[in-house]
């Protein structure tokens, strides 16, 4: 027995039989999990380690602790963890060797420097302090570096770096201090579950019971996920380093160094620079499964592959080519296929929470994770809108492991690519592909991908390359996606929207039961479509979507297909244990045919001998018809503003259904369409988008939807009570539409918005409007008393680009048939 032990009582290091939050993984992620729960007062914590706390990636990360991300949620975490680095060592007497001497970006290319300000200017929405600086102040920041052949660079006063070691010792201190236990040596072999939740884990000693299971395992998280049919895609890579011997006159302040461009970054150590690598083409490792045993693991050294890269930072920093090399670095990272980390409640296991996948940023993101996925658990939702990096945005196809294998190689590198606008994956593609893909193909498609589908973002027309040549202004598509736009605004467009992810929800009790989760009121006769939003118990909007009544006992859901599994996870569990009711996904069995416009109704009138007109087919209106040789769902409904009908399809009869519009479109201008005229079509109507311009932060009131709000419907609905409060009264934040004066510059999202000088939001989406002819956005802005027409009008705007401010106007009307007039045509 332990000496420390009371007589009778077991070892301190005895596997106990059950505790509140087992947490699976003695990283740097499952110590700071750890130490915010006992933060919060959740004492019965156990930590399990398979080995020694650190002994999986943590001990040879590179610690840089950077707060500029990609994104402002992942932003906003990054800059807590910074601040929490700060004092750890002072709170828990572990020392951390965190120093914040700073980091410095540069760009050797105008493209990169416009991508380093546009990033800077997302920081300033929120209070993070960057400098944008001239080649020649680069170099007094860093006088070893080679700084004549740079455009400028940015600078992050308040960046650093940290012992990565130290600093999981130290929140495992803090989290132990509280009352968490943490035990090593004892390896988790499965995650024990019943009746959809998590029960416990299973270990080599046997069994824990837990009311939480949390997989914080890096590397093996995938594998033990799968032994209780959890998804999550990530798949480890090599990442490799160099630490040099001393070199002659270092400054002892130099700043953390990133030169995307040469895919390098350096952090000083006393006299020595480790120099690391991300890749454009990374080596994936692993594919059979990562060994259990591994532990401190290294892999073997790659010179081949690492001899660019070094002469690639060698011509920045010239004095790496004379230095000698005191350690070759190489050990495996766990990265994701989208880059960004895994976080939150499981879709398929109740009580089940995972943090991992860190892209090699689990430094730096640590504390954030562990702090927002904390109070998660314990509160029964996140504190924040974190779809960036929630779980639930996996999709089940991205458990193969041939497919992470082939997306890692690409994975690695993006995090120094440049990060183009509406770039695209060029890796493990083809997966999803819609019943027309093929047609859509010879017809000129430029495929992206979303959620694994390939989706036709724009058409080549005859002698162009359907191939994305990418810019931060008019891309080589931006005239084609426009003809595209106006044949919809002035004719009629064809879209395959086959991705959007569609639910029947069938049963006797189905309509109380989607009436309950719905903020509209979807108990109407058969044949109706609604356009709804389902809320949080804080009246956050969780989904967007449209809910088609097709019986008394069933109905349609059609949602956005990333985040098919997300949407599908929360009407399942809303659904009473006792509710007579069933949702099924079918978004395999039905293709999506949308035919948009002035002339879509005389295009479908030659197909059919169903009556199209006003009055026998009114907008917001669903019904089965004969299309050509097949029988459809047609639902009159609009993503882009005009006359037109989405068109249900049972996949197998999709290419007949498509060929025969093909066939009588000449007559009336049709014009095949893609995702990028959608999304410019649906921007000058000012249409949200779950995801981008509404989440779970955001009420319906904020959002400008409070007309889907059926107030006084029998029963109300999710979210009503927290709504309440703000019936009737200006919102202190409202989206808002707005339109650059300047046709020129080109907008994107996270661009901060100023009122008459004053920061007062930022950007959630944007496109070139091309009927409207300038950038248009949405954009979430506030005011302390309110946002009201009268503020909107009395002030000037502007908006952020790259540092530089272009006026815009404000609107909370869409610049484009503000009445709706087209749409009901």
């Amino acid at each position: 027995m332990d000496a420390a032990s009371p007589p009778g009582a077991a070892p301190k290091n005895a596997l106990p039989d059950r505790a509140r939050v087992v947490i699976v993984g003695g990283g740097v992620i499952g110590c700071s999990l750890a130490y915010h729960l006992t933060r919060r007062g959740c004492t019965e914590v156990l930590l399990l380690e398979r080995h020694q706390l650190t002994s999986g990636t943590t001990w040879h990360a590179a610690g840089l602790v950077g707060q500029l991300r990609a994104t402002q949620n992942l932003t906003r975490l990054a800059q807590y963890t910074t601040g929490l680095y700060q004092g750890l060592e002072a709170e828990t007497g572990q020392p951390t060797g965190f120093r914040q001497c700073g980091s410095l970006a540069v760009a050797a290319t105008e493209a990169r420097m416009e991508e380093l300000k546009r990033g800077a200017s997302m920081a300033s929405c929120f209070g993070l302090e960057v400098e944008v600086l001239t080649p020649a102040e680069c170099a007094r920041l860093w006088p070893a570096m080679e700084a004549r052949d740079l455009v400028g660079g940015i600078f992050l006063p308040k960046d650093g770096y940290t012992s990565p070691a130290d600093t999981c010792r130290a929140l495992a201190a803090g989290a132990r201090q509280r009352g968490a236990r943490i035990l090593e040596g004892v390896a988790v072999t499965r995650i024990l579950h019943a009746n959809g939740a998590a029960t416990g884990v299973m270990t080599e000693q046997g069994p824990v019971e837990a009311e939480i299971v949390v997989i914080c395992a890096g590397m093996w998280s995938r594998e033990l996920a799968a032994t209780c049919g959890v998804t999550l895609p990530l798949h480890a890579a090599e990442h490799f380093y160099v630490v040099t011997e001393p070199i002659p006159g270092l400054p002892p302040d130099l700043p953390v160094l990133r030169d995307p461009d040469a895919c390098t970054y350096v952090k000083p150590e006393a006299g020595k620079l480790l120099v690391g690598w991300f890749e454009p083409v990374a080596k994936p490792w692993g594919m059979g499964g990562v060994p259990r045993d591994f532990a401190y693991g290294t892999l073997p050294d790659d010179l081949d592959h690492v001899a660019p890269l070094l002469e690639g930072a060698a011509r920045r920093i010239p004095p790496l080519a004379s230095a000698g090399i005191r350690l070759w670095f190489n050990g495996p990272e766990s990265f994701t296929p989208d880059v960004r980390y895994l976080l939150g409640e499981t879709p398929e296991l109740r009580r089940c929470f995972v943090a991992a996948g860190f892209n090699s940023i689990g430094i730096q993101s640590a504390g954030g994770a562990g702090r927002v996925l904390a109070d998660w658990i314990l509160d029964g939702h996140p504190p924040m809108d974190l779809w960036d990096v929630d779980v639930r945005r996996a999709m089940p196809f991205q458990r193969n492991a041939r497919y992470l294998r082939e997306r890692t190689a690409e994975s690695l590198g993006l995090l120094y690519a440049m990060h183009w606008p509406f770039r695209q994956p060029e890796t493990a593609r083809g997966v999803r592909r819609s019943a027309l893909h093929d047609r859509l193909a010879a017809a000129g498609a430029c495929f992206g991908e979303t959620a694994g589908w390939e989706r036709a973002n724009w058409f080549a027309p005859p002698g162009m390359a359907p191939r994305y040549e990418y810019a931060y202004g008019r891309q080589n598509w931006f005239d084609a996606s426009a003809a595209e736009h106006r044949a919809v605004r002035e004719a009629v467009g064809l879209f395959d929207l086959s991705s959007f992810a569609k639910f029947a929800v069938v049963g006797r009790d189905a309509a109380a039961v989607l009436n309950r989760i719905c903020t509209a009121d979807v108990d109407v006769p058969p044949g109706r479509v609604i356009y709804t939003q389902w809320l949080n118990e804080r009246g956050g909007i969780e989904a967007d979507l449209t809910v088609t009544r097709e019986a008394e006992d069933r109905y349609l859901v059609v949602t956005a297909a990333a985040s098919q599994t997300r949407d599908l996870a929360w009407l399942r569990r809303h659904i009473p244990e006792e509710a007579r009711t069933q949702a099924v996904d079918v978004t395999s069995g039905l293709a999506t045919i949308a035919v948009m416009g002035p002339r879509a109704r005389a295009l479908l009138a030659r197909l059919t001998d169903a009556d199209l007109s006003n009055e026998a087919f009114p907008f917001g209106t669903s019904q089965e018809v004969d299309l050509g040789l097949a029988r459809v769902r047609a639902s009159r409904i609009t993503y882009v503003g005009e006359l037109g009908w989405e068109l249900y399809v049972p996949a197998e009869c999709a290419a007949h259904v498509y060929d025969a519009i093909l066939a009588a479109g000449g007559a009336c201008g049709l014009r095949h369409a893609g995702y990028h005229a959608l999304n410019s079509l649906r921007m000058e109507k000012l249409y949200r988008h779950w995801g981008h311009d509404i989440g779970e932060e955001d009420t319906p009131i904020e959002a400008g939807l409070g007309f889907t709000l059926a107030w006084d419907k029998p029963g109300g609905f999710l979210g009503r009570e927290a709504l309440l409060p703000l019936r009737g009264r200006a919102p202190r934040r409202r989206l808002v539409g707005f339109a650059l004066q300047d046709p020129s510059r080109m907008l994107y999202h996270d661009e901060p918005i100023w009122r008459d000088g004053v920061l007062v939001g930022r950007t959630t989406s944007a496109m070139f409007g091309h009927t409207v002819g300038r950038s248009v956005a949405l954009g979430m802005v506030a005011c302390e008393e309110g946002v009201t027409p009268e503020w909107l009008a009395a002030g000037r705007f502007e908006i952020e680009v790259a540092r530089e401010r272009v006026p815009a106007r404000a609107s909370l009307r869409p610049f484009h048939d503000p009445t709706g007039a087209r749409v009901r045509a």
